[in-house]
């Protein structure tokens, strides 16, 4: 709510004010099971986040111009690879070798993102820590977490009175540079990047937002493609200590 809360102040202000975050495709454990359709389902922060943004352009008389992954994108890591014009591998037909089958016809796996970390303050100070952003992390009577905090004094806006261009901008490029799997100079202001496709490792999780922020699954997509399991989750009958 914080977050959303800062997108409404920034909107207000007419300041443009960008969040990419990355996020596991699906949850640890088998997306069609009932426990992973539960979080899914009753996790649907993205949908609450995109709502408050789109009222807030709304209420500024920006929606002509601006949408609300303009200023929030939730995006995941996976793995792509070409189509090979080499035989297939032959898998039988027992359904423990159905993952393997349809990871072959779709050729991507999720890469399973277990970092938690943010950089704030636009490169200035870095975040890394244990926590989840579920109750049992963030409750403080549950979990043991950690949690770790760093900047450069001398390398601030404030100090500078332009991009203090600190080791927390280097470790940030490099990630980008990583999963994208290019260096552009665009990285260096990423809240003026415009929507474009994705390389490397860094993919737009499958989901489509309206102007209002409301969320559905894209058109022919309500399953994640390869493994199953409905993407925006079902809801179910098991208690909330299981999914929480």
């Amino acid at each position: 709510m914080e977050l959303a809360l800062k997108f409404c102040s920034k909107i207000s202000a007419y300041e443009h004010f960008c969040v990419y975050i990355v996020i596991l495709m699906w949850p640890e454990g088998v997306p069609s099971s009932a426990a992973v359709q539960e979080i899914l389902f009753c996790g649907q922060t993205m949908s609450m986040m995109y709502q408050i943004i789109g009222q807030a352009i709304n209420k500024t008389g920006l929606a002509d111009t601006h949408h609300p992954q303009d200023y929030l994108n939730f995006c995941y890591l996976g793995k792509r690879e070409s189509s090979s014009t080499e035989s297939p591998l032959q898998t039988c037909n027992s359904s423990e070798n159905r993952a393997l089958g349809l990871a072959q016809k779709y050729r991507k796996l999720m890469i399973y993102v277990h970092a938690k970390g943010m950089i704030v303050n636009d490169d200035e100070y870095v975040l890394m820590e244990s926590a989840n952003i579920n109750q049992r992390s963030l409750d403080g009577s549950r979990d043991t977490e950690i949690a770790m905090g760093a900047y450069q004094p001398t390398y601030t806006w404030s100090g500078k009175k332009t991009h203090p261009r600190s080791q927390v901008y280097g470790y940030r490029m490099s990630l980008w540079a990583k999963h994208l799997g290019v260096l552009e100079d665009c990285f260096c202001q990423p809240e003026t990047l415009e929507h474009k496709e994705m390389t490397g490792h860094l993919m737009q999780y499958p989901i489509q937002v309206n102007k209002d922020g409301k969320v559905t699954t894209l058109p022919g997509h309500e399953c994640f493609p390869d493994v199953g399991g409905k993407v925006l989750g079902s809801s179910t009958n098991l208690p909330d200590a299981l999914t929480t």
